[in-house]
């Protein structure tokens, strides 16, 4: 069985950012996140050791959010390395990540890098 949690529109604020006034005044972000895995045992148990815990990976998000990169990418990389560690069961994760005002010229919605993984199961 294929499903799918998905965490939607996330808004954290953090310090993200090349330029030294983003590491002071900050912005606000966005994130969205999708994880695949195949959860048919927790629909017939109810138990929630046999499923992934979403406010766990909520709860990723916000620690590495927290910590400051230039990058976006790196933010990034960041979560999709400790979920995948966290949660071995996991086939395929996709991140969205926006910074709603970045600091460029022009109106804009917000700027988002989006990463997606698949993800070999060790055996």
């Amino acid at each position: 069985m294929k499903s799918k949690i998905i965490l939607e529109d996330i808004k954290i604020y953090a310090y993200h950012g090349v330029l030294s006034e983003e590491a002071t005044i900050g912005n606000h972000y966005i994130v969205n996140l999708e994880v695949h895995s195949d959860l048919e045992k927790a629909s017939q148990s109810d138990d929630l050791k046999d499923t992934i815990n979403y406010a766990e990976i909520n709860e990723i998000i916000h620690q590495e959010m927290d910590i400051r990169s230039q990058l976006l990418e790196h933010v990034i990389g960041r979560i999709i390395n400790k979920i995948e560690s966290q949660f071995p069961q996991i086939t395929y994760i996709k991140i969205k990540l926006t910074k709603t005002i970045p600091p460029m010229r022009g109106e804009m919605k917000g700027v988002s890098l989006e990463f997606e993984k698949e993800i070999k199961q060790k055996n």
